[in-house]
């Protein structure tokens, strides 16, 4: 270890002293003053710290905070980090094709793909592991876990698994494959004649899943398509010029990038004959939108080509391009700005300070610029794409997330499949009244740490009041309200009861038919689903908004 040392310290003094001099004969002296500083701290950190140090994680830290405040997305990954932005980047892996949460001491499935191996080995949500080749997984977290499930396609493992529906431990021998997971999950026809495509990632070759997708709906005879990039957190740009090459005439300008030096700047036209130049179009959106979702979205609003329905996008606009740094590592970094087809960059003008549920906060007007579209609309820049028709988010309450957070809504789930074997209908499922009692039962002896965020206001109030002698006013104002707020887990469950149902429901529904049989669920009852296929439906107002139709300013 101190010959090792040794020898960093070394290789840090001729480099610190290398770019010392560089930078002495140069205006900038500071630049070499603060690289000789960065290798003394390290010096005297490794050396005289008072409890011992991994060197190697110092410089890693140290290494990742250069780049902290550039912006959200420059980041270091390092060599172990490298698989999972290779599964971020391509949805491909080797392994068994399941999601696993954690359940009590062990992890359980959460949810097995389709026709992968999990699902042909018979795992079912809610099996547990016990043990992989042997090794008791007690005590594993998830991420612990996923690493001994993946590998090399090809080859096997035996898990000991306890079923859901016995109880019972049994040894289930499964082959790892290499999971490709689709960028379209489900599609399929609604409301007689429109298509409804769901697509959740622009991951590698997503474009021919959407091909598929389209072809197979023109052939079930639809006249109008809805794509779902609601959560869509983008992907690969060349993914989104593919998709828009389908609907726009080739050789169209759909996106442009912009950055500090000439290397950085492209200009991306379609390449390939479209297939449908004429179909409306309806591209339901929200906050978390983003990246190559919000170039598509956008792009096919500014050549007028599409309807945008529901919330204004993330807003993030920037271009990371991979930098190799030696020894498998890798910079992210950002290195231009994406522009679509009126000029108008996407990304937030702030990324810093955003609302609570991630979207872009305010803008002053000062700092937005209008654009036109093809057909001479207004359309605004200053963060994200901002929808044609535009739909309040649906809010879900903190007491319901921090229900599913713990894993209550999914434990009710599996009780619901081990009484229920006969299935559901996948297409008209509603928890009934009856369950939903259950639940409420079920719900009594479960812990919840939970509290308001309009209580944690309150408190935060009554702080402030205090420390500025207002208190003995209000005090007893506060208290009321207090009292009047105070968590009640039953209360609760009967104010949010809708939003608990329908998060029950989907995972009902997930266990008889896996994720696409609750995506057919939410294209068929989802209210912003039901707004866009309005608007397809009624041939007016589609023409209208799309030749005529400003986006509003913010």
């Amino acid at each position: 270890m101190y010959k090792r040392l040794k020898y960093v310290l070394a290789i840090g003094a001729i480099v610190a002293a290398a770019g010392f001099s560089l930078a002495a004969s140069r205006p900038d002296f500071a630049l070499g003053r603060n690289i000789q500083i960065l290798f003394n701290m390290f010096r005297e950190v490794s050396l005289s710290y008072v409890d011992s140090v991994d060197t190697d994680k110092l410089l890693e830290d140290a290494a990742a905070g250069m780049v902290e405040n550039l912006d959200p997305y420059t980041e270091l990954i390092p060599e172990n980090k490298m698989a999972d932005f290779e599964i971020q980047t391509t949805g491909k892996y080797g392994g068994i094709g399941a999601l696993i949460r954690k359940s009590g001491d062990y992890v359980a499935i959460a949810q097995p793909y389709e026709g992968f191996p999990a699902d042909k080995a018979g795992l079912v949500i809610g099996d547990k592991l016990l043990a992989v080749d042997g090794e008791n997984l007690k005590g594993y977290d998830v991420s612990k876990v996923s690493e001994l499930l993946k590998g090399t396609p090809g080859t096997s493992m035996k898990l000991t698994v306890e079923k859901l529906l016995t109880g019972n431990p049994v040894d289930v021998s499964v082959k790892r494959e290499r999971i490709v997971i689709s960028g379209v999950p489900y599609y399929g026809v609604i409301d007689g004649d429109v298509g409804y495509i769901l697509h959740d990632d622009f991951s590698e070759d997503c474009s021919d899943d959407m091909r598929t997708a389209f072809e197979k709906l023109k052939k079930q005879g639809i006249t109008s398509l809805i794509i779902d990039l609601r959560g869509n957190g983008g992907g690969i740009l060349q993914e989104a010029v593919k998709i828009l090459s389908m609907f726009v005439p080739k050789g169209t300008e759909v996106v442009s990038m912009h950055g500090r030096t000439k290397s950085s700047d492209a200009t991306f036209v379609t390449q390939a004959e479209p297939l449908d130049t004429q179909i409306p179009i309806a591209v339901l959106v929200n906050s978390m939108t983003a990246s190559a979702a919000e170039i598509v979205s956008g792009a096919l609003q500014d050549l007028d080509r599409a309807v945008l329905v529901g919330q204004r996008t993330f807003g993030k606009g920037l271009v990371q391009t991979p930098r190799p740094l030696g020894y498998n590592a890798f910079l992210k970094v950002t290195t231009a700005k994406y522009y679509i087809p009126s000029g108008r960059c996407i990304q937030a003008i702030d990324y810093t300070h955003r609302n609570d549920d991630g979207s872009v906060g305010l803008v002053p007007d000062s700092l937005i610029r209008e654009y036109e579209t093809a057909a001479g609309r207004k359309v605004y820049d200053g963060g994200g794409v901002m929808p044609d028709v535009r739909l309040d988010p649906v809010y879900t309450s903190r007491f319901t997330m921090a229900l599913y957070g713990k894993g209550y809504i999914e434990d009710f789930a599996n009780d619901y499949y081990k009484r229920h074997r006969e299935g559901v209908d996948a297409d008209t499922f509603e928890l009934p009244d009856g369950e939903y009692g259950l639940f409420v039962a079920f719900m009594q002896d479960k812990e919840m740490d939970f509290e308001s965020e309009t209580l944690e206001a309150v408190k935060d109030l009554r702080k402030k009041a205090e420390r500025e002698k207002y208190l003995d006013r209000i005090s007893g104002e506060l208290d009321a309200i207090g009292e009047k707020l105070k968590d009640d887990k039953n209360t609760d469950l009967e104010l949010f009861g809708d939003e608990i149902r329908k998060l029950i429901g989907d995972e009902i529904i997930l266990r008889y038919h896996y994720e696409t049989g609750v995506a057919r669920h939410t294209a068929l009852h989802d209210p912003e689903v039901r707004q866009a296929v309005e608007v397809l439906k009624d041939q007016n107002r589609y023409r209208q908004i799309v030749t005529s139709q400003d986006t509003p300013r913010k």
